[in-house]
């Protein structure tokens, strides 16, 4: 007699919360568009002076003659060696990455050129918003630093000090590239939204973990320091903060901007705390002497990872924002230094002419892409923890 056997059914395997988290937020196209963006330009800040056109520090290599140019726009280069004792010393490759590489030459803009002799003559370029230079006359070896044969001088100038350059996003009332001052401008936003996001995160924690777990006088009266601190507007305290550390540049910056977002991270965590001090697992801590300290760091935090996470993008944006708006009001980061807000400050005291639209539009429309980065990747975020969310 034939027995037969019934398949045995595979069991299904178990996973941890984590893979549904990774796989919902790879299912959600918009959080995925975020993210790629926010790589992007983390890759852009990360190499810094290495792919910018102008590597100059603060990419501040301004030429008068090419102010306020419309993107798009060529011009021809003359490259001037300067004498040794004008040149900067060597620089090793940290402060280079972080600060740029000092010019070595001297750039002019030209309309054109004509060897005559042993001598170089170029006419003047003529910008629309700037007097033209008169004619000029350069010995070859000024040119290029060292002397030589003519022949061999003229061959190296055309093939070396005589540079065509495109400058496709323009140039601003300085004569400066601005697509390397928009691409520097992302290690700004970007480290003051980590800066930012890392003081926040750190403060709040502390503060709505030991009022959300105490509880009693101690929560009420931390409660009503989160109460006091949300009902002063951002840029006040920014301001108040920046007058108390007497210093205005980026870390202060960075600094003032953090210890005004840690009342988000404080509120939830204290709301959190309030949930879970009174569940099964805390109460079986106290039960075997667990000190306070251990059962809050080691058992009570880990557990509010996913709504810290989304809250520490959404705090992310908003620093950006911040320092933005300060400094646009030139409060914020100081000249030189290339911030998106205060690109659009420069490019606003231009509007009405043809490049201050361009000089407004470009790096509003940075902030705008990096914040809309930030809130999507949130969004998607904010599902991907949330259990109920169907994967397909």
């Amino acid at each position: 007699m034939a027995v037969t056997t019934a398949p045995v059914a595979a069991a299904s395997v178990a996973r941890p919360p984590s893979y549904y988290v990774r796989q919902r937020l790879l299912r959600n196209a918009p959080a995925m568009l975020g993210l790629g963006f926010i790589v992007l330009c983390t890759l852009v800040a990360l190499l810094g002076y290495w792919v910018l056109p102008d590597n100059s520090p603060n990419a501040n290599n301004g030429l008068v003659q090419l102010q306020k140019e419309a993107p798009g726009f060529r011009a021809t280069v003359l490259r001037l060696a300067l004498p040794d004792s004008a040149r900067a010393g060597g620089s090793n490759f940290l402060r280079t990455w972080w600060e740029g590489q000092a010019p070595q030459v001297q750039e002019v803009p030209i309309g054109g050129y004509r060897f005559q002799g042993d001598s170089l003559l170029t006419t003047p370029y003529q910008n629309h918003s700037a007097l033209a230079d008169q004619p000029q006359a350069y010995p070859l070896s000024a040119v290029t630093g060292h002397a030589g044969p003519a022949a061999a001088l003229r061959q190296e100038i055309e093939q070396d000090h005589i540079v065509p350059r495109t400058y496709w996003l323009g140039t601003d009332k300085a004569g400066r590239d601005e697509l390397s001052r928009l691409l520097l401008g992302t290690r700004v936003s970007l480290g003051i939204g980590l800066v930012a996001v890392l003081i926040s995160v750190a403060l709040g924690m502390l503060i709505g973990a030991v009022a959300g777990y105490v509880g009693g006088w101690v929560d009420s009266l931390l409660l009503g320091l989160m109460t006091v601190v949300w009902s002063i507007p951002g840029i006040m305290l920014v301001i108040a903060i920046s007058l108390a550390l007497d210093s205005k540049g980026v870390w202060t910056s960075f600094v003032a901007v953090g210890l005004t977002m840690w009342v988000d991270v404080a509120r939830v965590v204290r709301g959190q705390m309030l949930s879970l001090r009174e569940k099964t697992f805390v109460e079986a801590g106290r039960v075997l002497g667990l000190p306070q300290s251990r059962l809050i760091a080691r058992h009570l935090l880990p557990n509010m990872i996913g709504p810290l996470i989304v809250l520490a993008t959404s705090n992310f944006a908003a620093a950006i924002l911040l320092e933005a708006g300060l400094s646009f009001l030139g409060l914020g980061v100081q000249p030189p230094a290339p911030s998106w807000g205060l690109m659009v400050n420069e490019g606003f005291q231009l509007l009405g002419t043809a490049a201050g639209f361009w000089l407004t539009l470009l790096p509003g429309l940075a902030i705008s892409l990096l914040v809309l980065s930030f809130n999507l990747l949130g969004n998607g975020l904010r599902d991907a923890y949330d259990p109920k969310t169907p994967l397909s």
